[in-house]
């Protein structure tokens, strides 16, 4: 099958065109061949990760799903393009019947998503985050659904009817400035926390929904030192708490990687990056002391469900 070409990347004829523009971003359409794939490596945990969309408008300079971009042009412009799923619906609708029937009383456990932000802003448009979520509750999958938007929020009364849920809200620093840095399109740390908050309160755990719900760390950033006592009080609202370093730097096209932008930040923040190993062990035994009664978990062990 012949690659395709996105227009405004590519010096050959585009077999792919610029649908519209959404702020800053280009918007594609495409028909995808799956949406449900095979979990591995890091949430091998799970049965298949799902990404309603290709490429994210939050562009944070460390994300190393720029690896997974279509092409290198548009690797380098990591979060000016967006790529919709268009037949997103359709096809989790057939696949997880497929699952359903070869595996019947088992539901499938999904993680939401691995390489774009389900709740990036087009969706506020298309709502086809919102329209997967309705496809999968009669199937009522294990479902994880990862973000850093408080868009969820819109989202609520759909996910107050899975039975297994959990929400994990990706909030990487607790220093305002510091998120204005590393990734200045993304909701501010208030917003992020509002959000899981107004989840948690509202969406029921009891003997027939277990809703569980996460902030992750990941990576951890730095964090001012008189900032760090006041964030972290406001973290006890979630049952779990997951940190982790930076992905290592690679140059491989498919490899999954910090990008040079943050590795070059880095250099602002000295003041941690200097002894990075030392200001992660500090940063995780003041979660621990500060939060005694709320799971706290590294890396991999930390995307589970359970």
């Amino acid at each position: 099958m012949a690659k395709s070409q996105y227009e405004g990347y590519t010096c050959q004829a585009p077999t792919i065109l610029v649908r519209e523009e959404f702020g800053a971003a280009k918007i594609y359409a495409s028909q995808a061949q799956s949406l449900l794939n095979k979990a591995t490596g890091f949430i091998g945990s799970y049965d298949f990760t799902l990404n309603p969309y290709r490429g994210c408008q939050y562009g944070c300079s460390y994300c190393y799903a720029t690896a997974f971009s279509p092409n290198p042009q548009m690797r380098q412009d990591w979060g000016n393009w967006v790529i919709v799923k268009q037949n997103a619906a359709e096809l989790l609708a057939k696949e997880l019947a497929a699952w359903d029937k070869k595996h019947p009383g088992i539901p499938a456990r999904i993680y939401m998503s691995s390489v774009t932000d389900p709740y990036q802003p087009i969706e506020f448009k298309e709502e086809l985050t919102k329209t997967l979520l309705q496809v999968m509750l009669p199937y009522q999958p294990t479902l994880v659904i990862q973000t850093r938007s408080p868009m969820i929020v819109r989202d609520m009364e759909i996910l107050k009817n899975f039975r297994r849920l959990r929400v994990n809200m990706s909030i990487p620093t607790g220093s305002e400035s510091v998120r204005k840095d590393f990734e200045p399109r993304s909701p501010s740390i208030a917003a992020r926390i509002r959000a899981i908050g107004k989840l948690k309160y509202n969406i029921p755990f009891n003997e027939e929904h277990e809703a569980k719900f996460s902030i992750t760390i990941t990576p951890l950033l730095p964090t001012f030192p008189a900032d760090q006592i006041k964030f972290i009080s406001k973290l006890a609202i979630v049952d779990r708490i997951v940190i982790q370093d930076f992905h290592p730097t690679g140059k491989g096209l498919l490899t999954a990687s910090t990008r040079p932008e943050a590795e070059a930040l880095k250099n602002k923040y000295l003041w941690w990056y200097d002894n990075e190993t030392e200001k992660y062990q500090q940063f995780k035994a003041n979660l621990i002391s500060q939060l005694p009664d709320i799971e706290i978990m590294e890396g991999k062990a930390g995307f589970g469900y359970d």
